[in-house]
């Protein structure tokens, strides 16, 4: 028994051989660097190799210590504990019990399990490259559905979008009194309507209108509505009749009411209203997708082709690109911005939202939706998904949540 105890602690010693040294490097903002497996299996420590772009200068600081995971230095400790209990007191193992043989079996699965788990996952993160394909020149929230973007300097990305205080993207929402959605699909000027926010209170602005103050957070005596987006349920909370009469009245149009969807109320998911999206994608009131990126490239390309020149806010993205070609954005399969990763999923549809001046309210029903209909189709394998709409801009889901603003660099990530 005095062996299993002496085993036992020294279980701390075997688990500390896991430690090793490693040297830790310092990449800053706007370095690059590749990482690269070269060689055979053999002496993995020295087959490491660094490849840093220019940037600014850096000095190597000393060898840090990397400590395994607890979890690790447990399950050794539980297989030393396992080895004494199947030597029993004479040291040896001539006799070992049942009850003994299961232990240690089950400790080594264990440590065997979590080394499996553990290089399978340092192999799949060295294997991951990072090639730079952009800058973000442009971010842009649209707190109320339809209505003037906001644009910002920093954003958070959000499990639901982008987010900035208090305002959240697509995160209020212009119902009928039944509930069903409106948008500027309906009502063209809707897009007139800007919005901002300040010690609390959003305000809504719009041509020849008094200014409308509501509270960003919601007196819980407010009613929650039943609300239907694209023919899905979604709950808001009333933002009270002062709101309703005034996108009424600014309107000249039927009765209105103003709700805002709350973080504790349940998303809808975006593989309901579009299959290609993952299970975990979800959004409050956006169509489909909780990202929008548009690069500057395809929308030059596309005025090209105009007589009269479109602006971006005619496609209303959240994240704007420079620095690639013309639907480069298209071939991105996952990308990584600021702290902030994403998964493409699928082309944005277009629709006859694109052809309502952002400026002016009025819906022209023509362009520029005939033009990229002449060479923005789907291929023919994908009529089911986007049916006869022009495709502009890509959809994108969140990968990993986290912060970016305007300049930092656009990377491609390849595994």
């Amino acid at each position: 028994m005095s062996q299993i105890c002496n085993l036992s602690r020294s279980s701390h010693a075997l688990s500390d051989i896991a430690l090793c040294r490693q040297p830790a490097r310092n990449i800053p903002p706007g370095a690059f660097a590749e990482e690269k497996w070269e060689g055979s299996r053999a002496a993995p420590a020295q087959q490491w190799k660094s490849v840093r772009k220019p940037g600014p200068s850096t000095t190597e600081p000393p060898a840090a210590i990397i400590t395994p995971p607890p979890a690790w230095r447990a399950i050794c400790r539980l297989a030393v504990v396992g080895a004494a209990a199947a030597m029993g007191d004479s040291g040896f193992l001539p006799l070992p019990s049942a009850r003994s043989v299961w232990f240690l079996a089950s400790a080594l699965a264990l440590v065997a399990a979590l080394g499996v788990a553990t290089a399978w996952r340092r192999r799949q993160q060295n294997h991951r490259r990072l090639v730079r394909v952009g800058t973000v020149s442009g971010l842009f929230i649209y707190p109320v559905k339809s209505c003037r973007g906001v644009a910002v300097k920093q954003a958070e990305m959000t499990p639901l979008g982008l987010g900035c205080g208090n305002l959240r993207d697509r995160h209020w929402l212009v119902i009928k009194e039944d509930g069903h959605k409106v948008t500027a699909r309906e009502e063209p000027r809707l897009v007139l309507i800007s919005l901002t926010c300040e010690n609390g209170y959003l305000t809504l602005s719009a041509p020849e209108m008094k200014d409308l103050h509501i509270p960003a957070e919601l007196s819980q005596n407010n009613p929650v509505k039943n609300c239907r987006v694209f023919g899905f349920d979604i709950e808001g909370r009333d933002c009270g009749e002062e709101a309703a009469q005034w996108i009424m009245a600014f309107l000249n149009s039927h009765p209105y009411r103003l709700v805002h969807f709350e973080l504790s109320m349940v998303p809808r998911k975006s593989k309901d209203a579009m299959e290609p999206f993952r299970p975990s994608d979800k959004i409050a009131y956006p169509d489909c997708s909780p990202v929008m990126v548009l690069s500057e490239a395809s929308v030059e390309e596309l005025n090209s082709r105009l007589e009269k020149e479109v602006h971006i806010r005619n496609f209303r993205p959240n994240i704007v690109i420079t620095g690639c070609g013309p639907h480069e954005e298209d071939t991105w399969n996952k990308i990584a911005i600021g702290s902030v990763e994403m998964k493409g999923v699928m082309a944005c549809p277009r629709c006859i939202f694109t052809t309502i001046d952002p400026d002016t309210g009025i819906m022209d029903r023509k362009e520029p939706l005939d033009t990229l209909k002449s060479y923005r189709q789907c291929d023919p394998s994908e009529q089911h998904i986007y049916k006869s709409h022009p495709l502009f801009g890509w959809y994108f889901g969140i990968a990993k949540t986290g912060m970016l603003q305007v300049g930092d660099p656009v990377y491609k990530i390849i595994s």
